[in-house]
């Protein structure tokens, strides 16, 4: 390989390892929390994704939380106390292990999930303007390799 080709790779890493590192996450989630508080709602893209999940799947414990989120259990411990500070879920013991906790939404997480969906979608909207529907299955179908590649080796 010759020291063009060389640099013009490096370059490219450059540009690419902090877009797949989490530049573009970072962007998305902020536009998210605005758009959030644009909506009256007191939650952070992060909480989002726990109340995501429990919108369609309520009454989980906490390890399924973590699985579904790509948390660890630390995090998704502190994650699940400030939801129950917001009052949006509750921990439930289960009847046959009382050491252990199902996490449910309360009537006013369960409330929530319009607004919070709708300042999703315009989240979205903004970060996807100007990509068809192409171009956003290939970046899709691109990032599912890059993401199935990288759990193969975990």
């Amino acid at each position: 390989m010759n020291q063009e080709n060389e640099n013009s790779e490096l370059i490219e890493l450059e540009y690419i390892f902090p877009i797949i590192n989490g530049k573009v996450s970072m962007a998305i989630n902020r536009k998210m929390y605005r758009n959030f508080r644009k909506h009256g709602l007191d939650i952070t893209p992060e909480q989002w994704t726990v109340l995501s999940f429990l919108w369609r799947q309520d009454g989980v414990s906490q390890q399924t939380l973590c699985d579904a989120t790509f948390k660890d259990k630390p995090s998704m411990t502190r994650l699940v106390d400030n939801l129950t500070k917001l009052e949006l879920v509750e921990r439930r013991s289960t009847p046959t292990d009382r050491r252990s906790n199902q996490i449910y939404l309360t009537e006013k997480g369960a409330s929530i999930k319009e607004k919070a969906n709708e300042a999703v979608n315009e989240t979205m909207q903004y970060a996807f303007a100007g990509i068809d529907q192409e171009g956003l299955n290939q970046v899709r179908s691109m990032l599912k390799i890059v993401f199935n590649n990288i759990q193969e080796t975990l």
